[in-house]
């Protein structure tokens, strides 16, 4: 069945519909008809099962048949990923979303060769976003992760969000196992985990240890060298396991 996002803020389960944008996908690109069945969801759990109405300049109301709310995973995964050349940020934030990453912080590392000013960034979060979307869409998940704008790992820490586990991947001789490091947390599991991976060339002694003192944990990946995205998805693949299975 095809899926919709209505985003949050539009979300009214007594009035729900799709905007223009989704309306023209459902109408003009899937060639659906008023009374067909959809799925529609709102990235924060919700999800509901729709029949299409008439299609409108701004929108198509929906008739609502069933509404289900979504249990969120055990453990909200930030991935703080330093952006890649190329078309890899979009493949690491579609295969993040489908491992159910919690939120995805673009960074711009020392050794990033992709630069931008202020509004290439702004540009690059929406574009990002709708490849969230787009990846949330088609593996059924209900949990859209926020996938902030580009900063610098210094920028990330003055947040000051706390985690309960932070963890950085690392070529360095001190990085230990990521299954090793996740181990010593016990039988109490951590809530929420943060975990920053390097460009091409891994992150600077300097950003290594800049984390290191906000209190990540090198973790080392193997003896292989991994490209980007892949260090990206290995890592999400082994904290979705350990973490995301039920207590």
């Amino acid at each position: 069945m095809p899926r919709f996002h209505i985003p949050s803020i539009a979300w009214n389960p007594g009035r729900l519909a799709l905007d223009a944008s989704e309306s023209h996908h459902a109408f003009d690109v899937l060639r659906m008809k008023p009374g067909e069945r959809a799925t529609v969801f709102d990235g924060e759990g919700h999800e509901a099962e729709v029949e299409l109405g008439n299609h409108g300049k701004s929108g198509t109301e929906l008739r609502k048949i069933s509404l289900t709310k979504t249990i969120p995973l055990p453990c909200r995964i930030t991935l703080a990923q330093a952006v890649p050349k190329g078309k890899n940020m979009e493949l690491i934030i579609e295969k993040a979303t489908e491992l159910g990453v919690g939120a995805i912080a673009p960074l711009m590392s020392e050794r990033t060769v992709v630069r931008g000013a202020e509004e290439d960034h702004i540009r690059k979060q929406a574009k990002w976003q709708r490849t969230a979307i787009e990846a949330c869409k088609q593996c059924g998940q209900n949990f859209l992760p926020h996938v902030a704008k580009p900063c610098t790992p210094r920028e990330l820490f003055e947040r000051n969000e706390k985690f309960d586990l932070m963890l950085i991947g690392s070529l360095q001789g001190d990085a230990r196992p990521l299954k090793q490091v996740l181990a010593e947390t016990g039988a109490k599991r951590p809530r929420s985990v943060l975990i920053l991976i390097g460009p091409e060339g891994d992150f600077t002694p300097a950003e290594v240890a800049l984390a290191k003192s906000h209190g990540c944990r090198p973790v080392t990946l193997g003896p292989i060298i991994l490209r980007t995205e892949t260090a990206a998805i290995y890592c999400v693949s082994v904290l979705n396991h350990e973490l995301q299975s039920a207590q």
